[in-house]
């Protein structure tokens, strides 16, 4: 998160300035003290809310997701949307980076977030009954090929 974070103060430029933006342009602008800005791009507050990443990603103009890549400061698995990964890596982590690039557009759509939500704590047979009508309805819009790729 602090990585991530300190990423989007580093690129992103306050408009009106042209500079980067200050931890107390930020607060004012999501609703949050600097002292709480603070502590999150210095990793003091490691898990904010939902409602504080959804105003931070707003602010800065992301998606939500970039700050859920669960990889602090690895490289590639933490790019930023319309970053470029870094060359030279290998083939394992491009499909990484793709299926991360899934998982943050997934992850972006309010009915799949509520659709996961919801299902938190289901048994395990009820989590293959559903992924079964997911796969079903995914063949159906012709979302995914005869075999379930896509």
């Amino acid at each position: 998160m602090a990585s991530t974070l300190n990423r989007l103060f580093q690129t992103e430029k306050n408009p009106s300035t042209g500079r980067s933006f200050t931890n107390a342009e930020v607060a004012r602008a999501v609703g949050l003290s600097e002292s709480a800005i603070s502590q999150l791009r210095s990793g003091a507050k490691a898990n904010p809310t939902l409602t504080t990443i959804e105003r931070l990603a707003g602010h800065f103009g992301v998606e939500p997701a970039v700050f859920f890549s669960g990889r602090e400061g690895e490289g590639p698995g933490e790019a930023l949307a319309g970053e470029p990964v870094e060359p030279g890596g290998s083939e394992e982590e491009s499909e990484e980076v793709r299926a991360s690039k899934e998982l943050l557009a997934a992850v972006s759509d309010a009915g799949v977030r509520g659709l996961a939500l919801r299902a938190n704590g289901l048994s395990p047979e009820s989590l293959r009954m559903i992924a079964g009508v997911i796969a079903q309805a995914r063949r159906l819009e012709g979302l995914d090929g005869p075999q379930g790729e896509g």
